[in-house]
């Protein structure tokens, strides 16, 4: 699949885990925030094709999870996960083709009680 920002400078390949199925929404105070919807690849399935000096990237808490944008329209991209740093979620609203209302009713996951947050008892 191939994906965009707003303004087209930063275009994406991506070959998705499993398709649209694996979309989710995150509580953490982040995600909550940004609103987005995203879906799951492996660190190999995204290749940014066009626009990798105008991504930028943002980090908080842990600085485990990376969070890209577009530097000219805000648009995040996609981010490497705080859940599983072996993989990626890509904003499903960048994807060609595929409308989020099309999905339906996306679960959500457990961001503000992460067990990385958590100090060891």
């Amino acid at each position: 699949m191939r994906g965009s920002c707003h303004c087209g400078a930063v275009v994406l390949e991506v070959a998705l885990s499993d398709g649209l199925a694996t979309a989710r929404r995150c509580d953490c105070s982040y995600c909550r925030r940004r609103g987005a919807i995203a879906v799951s690849a492996p660190l190999a399935g995204v290749t940014v094709l066009q626009g990798v000096e105008n991504l930028t990237l943002y980090q908080f808490g842990t600085r485990t999870a990376k969070h890209w944008f577009c530097k000219t329209c805000g648009i995040y991209t996609h981010h490497q996960r705080r859940s599983n740093p072996q993989e990626f979620g890509v904003n499903v609203a960048i994807l060609a083709g595929v409308n989020p209302r099309d999905l339906g009713e996306v679960p959500w996951v457990d961001g503000v009680n992460h067990p990385s947050d958590r100090t060891p008892q």
